[in-house]
């Protein structure tokens, strides 16, 4: 779908031209709460115009899409930029590994079934490292995708009796950004090893 969407419009949201998409990506990078990154994961990164100049606060970048067409024009903008990977995949079937010190979800989650949404969401608690961010951008106007932006945002807000705290909100009249922090000292990932550790310690030989 995607590729073919790319193949009859280089730019078919106007993320090159659009004054709102400039006015959001400035937005998005106002709400970082630290100046740079070491690790960031950027989870569909489409043609790059976000990335080129999030890649400025990072000291290396994974950027993925699931659209090849639209990662071409990506790696042409980010040429110069060495720090920044990119990478073709479905990350509701082939999620990235690693440890993340940002996660940016940019106009990609209302795509997901609640379900598959959910699965993300348990994935990302996975690799979100200690003090690390999760940053959500959604276009809150109407669509025809399977959630709207209030729907994915509240996904991911909902995540109970976690270590999650919630940053910040910040609604326009046409999308929405959460920014949320994992507050744990250990990542999930970490703490279900050494659960496993402790309860292997505790078998009788």
């Amino acid at each position: 779908y995607f590729d073919r969407l790319y193949a009859r419009c280089a730019d078919p949201w106007d993320f090159e031209t659009s004054p709102y998409e400039a006015a959001k990506y400035a937005a998005t990078l106002a709400a970082l709460p630290r100046p740079r990154y070491a690790n960031p994961l950027e989870l569909g990164c489409s043609i790059g115009v976000l990335t080129q100049l999030l890649a400025q606060r990072c000291e290396r970048l994974l950027a993925t899409d699931v659209s090849e067409a639209a990662l071409a024009q990506a790696r042409v903008r980010c040429a110069d930029l060495p720090r920044v990977i990119f990478d073709r995949r479905d990350i509701s079937a082939n999620f990235p590994d690693g440890r993340f010190d940002l996660i940016l979800i940019s106009e990609v989650g209302y795509y997901f079934s609640p379900p598959d949404l959910e699965s993300l969401r348990a994935k990302i608690a996975t690799v979100l490292a200690p003090r690390g961010h999760l940053l959500l951008v959604h276009y809150t106007g109407e669509t025809n995708y399977p959630l709207a932006a209030d729907a994915v945002h509240e996904t991911f807000l909902a995540w109970k009796g976690r270590t999650w705290s919630h940053l910040k909100t910040n609604r326009s009249d046409r999308y929405r950004l959460d920014m949320v922090e994992n507050m744990a000292e250990k990542s999930e990932e970490g703490i279900c090893d050494e659960a496993a550790g402790q309860r292997s310690a505790r078998v009788p030989m």
